[in-house]
């Protein structure tokens, strides 16, 4: 042994605790224990732990005074404590200042961390670390409103900042803050606790310590406030200590909550509770109430890592460099500096193992925690009843991925039901209800007076409804009416005027026609909505039937008249070219094709058309027009019947800024928020605005010409057209609020539940039997829009049928310019001479203007006579000259040498012999003579001259018997052009 001795090296290290207390008895006997056995397992170590003990007495001072010691006189190079956080808080500048790191594993105030001090170790949690943990809680049961008892010490209000930000997050409300002397007498703890139960929260979030904590549930207990409806949630200050109160403390507190760190069970957990017990009875053998607790634990985890961190250090030269200083010099500048130190404070905070406790892990210098575990005070100990981790949040079980939930938790008063969190006052108090008081509109709200008792009667849609939801609450709520009104009757004010009183805690609720406005919400809170609202403009109306001598033209919007106007002159347009060259009805003079083209157009619009339609393409094209038509007149007949027959009442003004823009008066209703609305949204001039108390009062104020339009809520609009639907309508846009609300203090628990039976209420038959009582039967008035609305038939509604008859018109009309432009390719090509393409335009758009006499349609009529000679059996026209015999003594001879010809075979030539096309135009009015040379009297006598070629052409013949030959005249009559 005395050979390990000499092998091994010693490192001191300092112990603050307060030895007579629970807490420093404990954390000594855990911390020897942790040294003996971690060097009885880990013996080849070379270093050696030498605690140094001190003791604080539970003296700031004392702490200070200590450590000082420890390290000026025992050059310790780490120091394990002190207790609390008060503490900590002097010791730490003494570690910074010798670079000796300051373990402790009890101080939980979140303020130390922000010391920033490097050399401060916590090896406890931060008391911060279990705020989710109570906040999920909170949130899990609904709690809207609770209330903090916490020590007016460092360990008290160190969290309470971040419990206050937590339930924030959550929307719950920290109603009170009662703030408990660590020193408080039996007296003073029962004063706060009778304030507290004067108060509608049941909510209590305790965050002390012993001895204090167990002195006010006992209290709690004697004056009945550990009974059914209230709540009780401790942090793990006491929740740690349960095990080690007196029963008598335990029976005070059954049915409270507590969260506190997870600590895993294990193997080595369980021999060292038997071993420590034993232990601990051996020396303090008079005590039978010491039972282990987590501080214990992490004491024995924090002299673990301490022996683990320096071990790693090896051996090394632990000493202390001495600071000069002179005979001036207090006792703070004798404190040397640890050479050590700082690779100590870096070993420790890489330290990791498995401990007591669970995982020992410093990370940012202070222990971390991975799950906390809810407990539940039943019969002579705690129960548990669930888990809190950051990813699951609250469950039943620690590796449970379901739902969130908590086992069967027994409350106050052994009750199973969850208490609401809140109670009225039981004093024989009731709810005063703020009511508006107003002179018109009192469908709402109204405030009547009984002249032979004098005493205020309240009544109207909004009392109503409130009655009905305030029955529907599963408990009894005493309230009472107070109309918001002077001595004399009149109002007190306008609505916000009356919701600010709830603010001044002047009045527990308002019941009314109050808009939920955002700006509102923040003096206030409002319950759901129990009526729909919005703000909208009201107008007088107009019958157009009698008063607009154009109201034929009503029925259709301006754009489709101009666009159905012009689609009937497209069409006419299309089905003249397509029909031109094949059809005798489009053709003529051109004033006579004009007027055929808008003839026959516009007589389909009654089916009148009398042209007959011989082309494909153009019947394909009617086809569709024909059902355009079709629709479009039936839809302009129904709706002018409409317009004739059924009365029309139109708004007199549809657009705001049209009010605006003419400086017109509008009108408001007195004590409303559309009067602010009006100049701040909408822009009105102050000038311009009237109020008005009732509907009568607007029905007087639009009849004299005061006003042009008013602006009211949606509910108070229906009421007037109610009473006016036939000189009135409603016009939009409508300027959406979330509607009329009941009004209750800011973070009322109430709130919460009259919301739901808001609910209930309006979604049941209850709230037509409301309307029907007050409202009456409203007649069928026009429903309010965003928009008016416009009977008229705009080109919205037939874009697509015109579409469809424009792109079947327009390929109709390619096809049929493709088809010819093909066919006279030829004629294009050999224009002779060579000309312009303007040229070759005009050429081509004449020869468009010729018949087609090709066409089926012209075969018979415009053919010269197809009757066979008697003696040559042959055919003559203009268009060919076949099938006649050949006769060398016959020969037609142009008296013009630039026209066409037939030569004997019946080819058509120029006047130089050249072939031409059958195609090839010629200029009108021309005189064509014809000379039939070397033939005699008796062949010419023979030969057949006719003397009609077609419909309008002249054929005149004369012979000259001294020159033997016969002239040809022909003539074309009132004709543009020859075909």
């Amino acid at each position: 042994m005395a050979m390990a001795q000499n092998t091994t090296i010693p490192v001191k290290v300092g112990v603050v605790l307060d030895m007579d207390t629970w807490l420093g008895k404990m954390g000594l006997s855990c911390i020897s224990m942790a040294l003996s056995d971690f060097y009885a397992y880990h013996g080849h170590y070379k270093t050696r732990l030498i605690p140094k003990i001190r003791d604080s007495k539970r003296d700031v001072v004392g702490a200070a005074a200590a450590a000082l010691y420890l390290l000026q006189n025992e050059e310790v190079q780490a120091i394990i404590g002190p207790a609390s956080s008060l503490q900590a808080n002097f010791v730490i500048g003494l570690g910074d200042k010798a670079h000796v790191p300051i373990i402790s594993f009890s101080a939980t105030s979140p303020s130390l961390s922000s010391l920033r001090s490097q050399y401060f170790v916590r090896a406890t949690l931060n008391d911060s670390a279990q705020v989710p943990a109570i906040r999920a809680i909170v949130q899990a049961f609904g709690w809207r409103q609770v209330v903090l008892i916490y020590l007016d010490n460092e360990y008290g209000n160190g969290v309470i900042p971040y419990l206050t930000d937590a339930l924030q997050e959550i929307d719950t409300r920290i109603s009170y803050r009662s703030v408990i002397h660590p020193l408080a007498t039996d007296d003073q703890i029962l004063e706060e606790l009778y304030k507290l139960m004067t108060m509608p929260t049941r909510v209590f979030i305790v965050h002390m310590f012993a001895p204090i904590g167990p002195r006010l549930f006992v209290r709690a207990n004697e004056i009945g406030m550990m009974e059914e409806g209230y709540v009780w949630i401790l942090t793990d200050g006491l929740t740690d200590i349960l095990g080690t109160l007196d029963p008598s403390v335990i029976d005070s507190m059954q049915g409270v909550l507590g969260v506190k760190p997870h600590v895993p069970r294990s193997k080595k957990l369980e021999s060292f509770k038997i071993r420590w017990k034993r232990e601990i009875q051996q020396e303090y053998p008079t005590n039978e109430s010491f039972e282990l607790n987590i501080f214990g634990l992490w004491a024995y985890d924090a002299a673990c890592g301490l022996a683990m961190a320096v071990e790693k250090l090896g051996a090394t030269n632990f000493r202390f460099q001495k600071s000069n200083f002179s005979r001036n010099s207090t006792d703070l500048d004798t404190v040397g500096v640890s050479l050590i130190g700082p690779n100590l404070l870096q070993s420790l905070l890489y330290t990791r193992f498995r401990g007591l406790s669970g995982d020992f892990q410093i990370v940012n210098r202070q222990l971390q925690s991975s799950a906390f575990e809810v407990v539940n005070v039943i019969g002579k100990g705690e129960r548990g009843v669930g888990f809190w981790t950051p990813e699951n949040g609250t469950v039943r079980k620690l590796d449970s991925t379901s739902k969130p939930n908590l086992g069967t938790i027994v409350w106050p008063g052994e009750s199973p039901s969850i208490p609401k969190g809140w109670v009225l006052p039981t004093n024989g108090k009731k709810l005063r209800i703020g009511v508006p008081v107003t002179k018109g509109f009192g469908e709402f709200v109204k405030v009547t007076r009984d002249p032979s008792s004098n005493a205020t009667k309240v009544s109207g849609f909004s009392i109503a409804v409130f009655d009905a939801v305030m029955a529907a609450l599963p408990y009894a709520v005493p309230y009472e009416y107070i109309p918001f009104q002077t001595p004399d009757g009149n109002p007190a004010g306008d609505d916000n005027d009356l919701i600010y009183q709830v603010y001044l805690q002047k009045y527990d609720a308002v019941v009314g026609a109050i808009t939920i406005l955002a700006n509102r919400s923040l003096y206030v809170d409002f319950t759901l909505p129990y009526t729909e609202s919005g703000v909208s403009m009201v107008v007088p109306t107009i019958d157009e039937r009698k008063e607009n001598a154009w109201v034929f033209l009503k029925p259709l919007t301006w754009d489709l008249w101009v666009t159905s106007f012009c689609f009937f002159v497209f069409i006419g347009f299309v089905i003249w070219v397509l029909e031109h060259r094949v059809n005798k009805d489009f053709r003529g003079p051109r004033s006579y094709q004009v007027g055929t083209i808008f003839w026959f157009s516009f007589s389909t619009l009654v089916f009148a058309q009398n042209e007959r339609i011989v082309s494909n393409l153009a019947r394909i094209v009617m086809i569709v027009w024909f059902f355009v038509v079709l629709i479009l007149t039936q839809s302009y007949t129904a709706s002018l019947t409409s317009m004739l027959t059924v009365r029309q009442l139109n708004p007199t003004i549809t657009d705001t800024n049209e009010l605006i823009k003419k400086g017109e008066r509008v009108g408001c209703q007195y004590g409303s928020f559309i009067y602010e609305f009006l100049i701040k949204s909408m822009k009105f001039e102050e000038s311009k605005l009237v109020n008005y108390n009732s509907t009568e009062e607007l029905d007087e104020l639009f009849s004299k010409g005061g006003i042009a339009a008013a602006f009211d809520e949606i509910p108070c609009i229906k009421i007037f057209l109610a009473k006016y639907c036939s000189k009135y309508t409603a016009v939009g846009p409508i300027y959406k609020f979330d509607g009329f609300g009941f009004v209750f203090p800011k973070g009322s628990p109430l709130v919460a539940d009259v919301s739901r039976k808001v609910l209930s209420v309006t979604e049941g038959a209850k709230m037509s039997q409301f309307e029907k009582a007050w409202f009456g039967q409203i007649p069928s008035c026009p429903e309010l829009t965003s928009s008016v609305s416009s009977n008229s038939i705009s080109l919205n509604s037939f874009w697509g049928l015109f579409l469809i008859a424009g792109v079947t018109s327009f390929v109709a009309l390619i096809t049929c310019i493709t088809i010819f432009l093909h066919e006279n390719r030829e004629a294009l090509i050999n224009l002779n001479p060579p000309s312009s393409r303007w040229r070759k335009i005009k050429a081509m758009a004449t020869l468009f203007d010729e018949k087609d006499l090709r066409s089926h349609t012209f075969r018979k009529s415009d053919q010269l006579p197809d009757k066979q000679h008697q003696g040559h059996g042959c055919s003559y026209s203009l268009a060919s000259y076949t099938n006649c015999p050949p006769s060398p003594s016959s020969l037609l001879i142009p008296t013009h040498s630039n026209f066409a010809f037939f030569s004997e075979q019946g080819t058509p030539s120029s006047g130089h012999g050249d072939p031409v096309s059958p195609n090839r135009p010629m200029s009108p009015h021309i005189l064509f003579e014809y000379e039939l040379a070397n033939i005699n009297h008796e062949q010419i006598n023979k030969m057949p001259c006719p003397k009609i070629l077609s419909k309008g052409v002249t054929i005149n013949s004369h012979i000259k018997p001294e020159s033997s030959k016969c002239k040809l005249n022909i003539v074309e009559n009132n004709s543009r052009s020859f075909s």
